[in-house]
């Protein structure tokens, strides 16, 4: 494991390696979504359904304007842009659109299997890269000196699917065997499984409570079970996302599950709270995930990463003629807060997003190959061994202690 912190995946290049909690490689794989007209003539089922077709054009036209970097630049997450910006590993966000805003109940399974098709595409299309897909610690840890991707999971919608609450935990069997690492639970829209905090840009959070209606609650039954499976087959979860009803209720489900607080937290993508955002993560919550030994990954959106930071009469307006240097004070006073209430830096990390419809980006974080130079800004600011924790090693810490992998699926079954 240390090999990782001393050869990059980039050739020739020596120095502390990356590891992103959160980034969206196969947002733009899949054919239908990209577009293709081909792909567009079959769907998840086999069905030929007219609304899946324009759901994927509608994706592929949205990413054009609200997700890429600039009309039809492409993608921000390429295995050989991760190579080149010293990405040695990165949480691969498995995630359907499509299956969220779904207002079918989902038969059993039908969202786990879309899920366990997306990680067959990601698995197929890395086969001969420079990257691998690591579905156990060990496989990890042979994965040093090339891009290592591990699957990961956004929104506990995807563990829903027929009347039988066990079903949540079949579900989380199937991927856990296929060696995802973490589930974030909740997502943008309230379906079923826990209360989420606003995520849209464009909505302040009085208009999404208003707008995205949720009842009182935190962790439904099925969310429950849902966090009983996880702890059960050692997949993480992530808080990212969570409504305090929902965070509450999930570190309180922990302390009954796990009194001795061995299971780590994470939150994949996110930030301390300067401002009046409820996606931020308070003090107290930072506090939690600490004495869980957890991670908050650091998100690389705009609009979640300035608030409660703007001083600027139109902030707007200084957002677009920031440069990295305001981009990385930003980032550093998210760094110096959520020190403050742990201690150290153990429980940061990076967590872009990139991909994931964040755009705009931070001014000088435009896509993968750009982390090799906030790499170098932390380590001249906070020395080597801050920054490589905070780039690397507290993010690699839970995979390799706490993640079981793949092979626990495996050996379930024998």
């Amino acid at each position: 494991p240390t090999d990782w912190l001393t050869t990059a995946t980039g050739a020739g290049w020596i120095g502390a390696m990356i590891a992103d909690l959160h980034a969206h490689y196969p947002m733009h794989l899949d054919p239908g979504i990209r577009g293709n007209l081909l792909a567009l003539l079959r769907t998840r089922a086999g069905r030929l359904r007219l609304r899946d077709h324009l759901r994927a054009l509608g994706v592929n036209l949205a990413s054009q304007f609200a997700n890429y970097p600039g009309l039809f630049a492409g993608e921000r997450v390429r295995i050989e842009w991760m190579a080149e910006g010293g990405v040695g590993v990165a949480c691969s966000v498995l995630y359907s659109f499509f299956d969220e805003v779904d207002s079918d109940p989902p038969a059993r399974g039908e969202y786990t299997a879309e899920l366990l098709r997306q990680a067959d595409l990601v698995e197929e299309r890395v086969r001969g890269t420079a990257a691998v897909v690591a579905r156990t610690p060990a496989e990890l840890d042979a994965a040093a000196g090339r891009v290592a991707l591990v699957h990961c999971v956004e929104g506990g919608f995807h563990l829903l699917g027929g009347d039988d609450p066990a079903d949540v935990g079949r579900a989380v069997d199937a991927l856990a065997d296929r060696g995802v690492a973490y589930i974030t639970l909740a997502h943008l829209l309230y379906r079923g499984v826990a209360t989420g905090a606003n995520a849209f840009p464009f909505l302040d959070d009085d208009q999404f409570a208003r707008r995205c209606k949720q009842p009182p609650v935190g962790l439904t039954a099925r969310g429950r079970a849902a966090v009983e499976a996880m702890v059960r087959r050692r997949v993480m979860v992530d808080v990212a996302h969570m409504s305090e009803r929902a965070l509450a209720d999930t570190f309180a489900l922990l302390d009954e599950l796990d009194p001795q607080r061995r299971v780590p937290v994470l939150a994949s993508h996110g930030g301390y709270r300067f401002g009046t955002q409820a996606y931020q993560l308070a003090p107290e919550t930072i506090a939690r995930i600490a004495e869980r030994d957890g991670v908050v990954g650091l998100i690389f959106a705009q609009h979640q990463i300035w608030d409660g930071l703007e001083k600027a009469r139109f902030p707007r307006l200084a957002r677009h003629f920031e440069g990295f240097d305001g981009t990385f004070a930003k980032l550093c006073a998210h760094i110096d807060a959520i020190h403050d209430v742990t201690g150290d830096h153990r429980h940061i990390g990076i967590g872009s997003d990139f991909d994931g419809f964040i755009k705009p980006t931070l001014k000088g974080l435009r896509d993968m190959r750009d982390m090799r130079r906030l790499e170098t800004r932390l380590r001249e600011k906070y020395g080597d061994e801050a920054a490589a924790a905070m780039c690397a090693e507290n993010a690699l810490r839970p995979l390799r202690t706490y993640w079981a992998g793949a092979a626990a699926g495996a050996q379930r079954r024998e």
